[in-house]
C-alpha cells in the first residue's frame, strides 16, 4: 500500500504566489498520482482527499496505522524571491536505503518531463519523514513562485503525475 499525502490543507495554504496555493496543487497532484497507482493495481491510502488540515504528526501516524509500504508527501517548493530557483527536489530522512531509491526514481522521471533536477536532499527534521515507519519521501514539485515551473506543471500536469506514479511503481516492482 502506498500512502499519498497532499501537503498542507485547510487553513494552512502552504506557499502562496499570485493567488496560487500550494495546498491546491498538492491535492490535485496527490489525487492524480493515486488514481494512476490504483489503475496499476496498487492499494492507495490518502491522508486527505479534500481541503482539510491535519498536522504532519497526524499524517505520519495515519500512514503507520494503515501499515503503508511507502509514504509519498507531495508539495511545491518556494524561495525568498519570485523566479529565483527552478526545478524539483525530493527530500528523504537519510540518503540510504529504499527511500533514497524511491526519491531517485521519482526525480529521474520528473526530469524527463522537463523539470530541472535539484536532487535528493536529506531533511532529518521533517515529521513525515522522521516519524513514519516505512520508506518516506517528500516531493517538491517545482517552485510555486517560479513562473516557468507553474507553466510546466499546468501544461504537463498529467505527465507530472504519471512521472511520480511511475517512480513509485518502478521502486515497488524492483523491491
Amino acid at each position: 500500500m502506498v500512502v499519498i499525502d497532499a501537503g498542507h490543507g485547510g487553513a494552512n495554504p502552504g506557499a502562496v504566489y499570485n493567488g496560487r496555493q500550494e495546498k491546491d496543487d498538492a491535492l490535485a497532484l496527490a489525487l492524480a498520482v493515486g488514481r494512476i497507482l490504483e489503475q496499476n493495481g496498487v492499494e492507495v491510502y490518502y491522508t486527505r482527499t479534500t481541503d482539510i488540515y491535519e498536522s504532519p504528526a497526524q499524517k505520519a501516524e495515519e500512514g503507520n496505522a494503515v501499515n503503508g509500504d511507502y509514504f509519498v508527501s507531495i508539495h511545491r517548493n518556494s524561495s525568498p524571491y519570485p523566479n529565483q530557483y527552478t526545478g524539483i527536489e525530493t527530500l528523504v530522512y537519510n540518503r540510504y536505503g529504499e527511500a533514497a531509491r524511491l526519491a531517485e526514481n521519482i526525480n529521474t522521471r520528473l526530469a524527463q518531463v522537463g523539470y530541472e533536477n535539484q536532487g535528493v536532499n536529506v531533511r532529518d527534521d521533517l515529521v513525515v519523514l522522521k516519524q513514519t515507519k516505512m520508506p518516506s519521501v517528500l516531493v517538491e514539485v517545482g517552485f510555486i513562485n517560479t513562473d516557468a515551473d507553474n507553466r510546466l506543471l499546468d501544461e504537463r500536469f498529467n505527465e507530472t503525475a504519471r512521472a511520480i506514479a511511475d517512480g513509485i511503481l518502478a521502486t515497488m516492482w524492483s523491491a
